[in-house]
């Protein structure tokens, strides 16, 4: 299948799934920061977690072969989650939260990202491979 997709689908594909990633995230982010406020950083943390454990999802997908690797992985992981999700703003977010002598804070929020983005993306691959084909 990668022979009959040229360059400029791929590229058409990155953009597609990153327009609906970046909109999807700053909705996310305006309803999270509506509802737990800006005291921490709340809004990144529910877009890596769920982000993650949409990629999760998308690699069990894939290493079963239910969807096609080169056209799902371009649409969905690069663009779509790609946008969604963020290390840059995490980044910027704990970094702001040192500066501002917010040392629990900041370790904290270092603390959730990890753990939870790597258990969401554990607990998608989970459910792909232990519940989607159980046998």
């Amino acid at each position: 299948m990668l022979n009959a997709i040229n360059t400029l689908s791929l590229y058409t594909f990155v953009a597609l799934g990153g327009a609906c990633g970046a909109c999807l995230r700053f909705f996310i982010s305006q309803v999270v920061m509506n509802w737990l406020g800006k005291g921490f950083p709340f809004a990144t943390l529910t877009v890596n977690i769920i982000g993650s454990l949409f990629m999760g999802l998308l690699y069990g997908f894939l290493e079963h072969g239910t969807l096609e690797l080169t056209v799902h992985r371009t649409l969905i992981g690069i663009g779509f989650l790609g946008a969604l999700t963020t290390f840059s703003t995490f980044s910027l977010d704990t970094l702001l939260l040192f500066q501002q002598g917010d040392l629990i804070k900041a370790i904290l929020n270092i603390v959730l990202n990890v753990t939870l983005c790597i258990l969401a993306a554990a607990l998608g691959m989970y459910l792909i491979t232990h519940k989607y084909y159980a046998s």
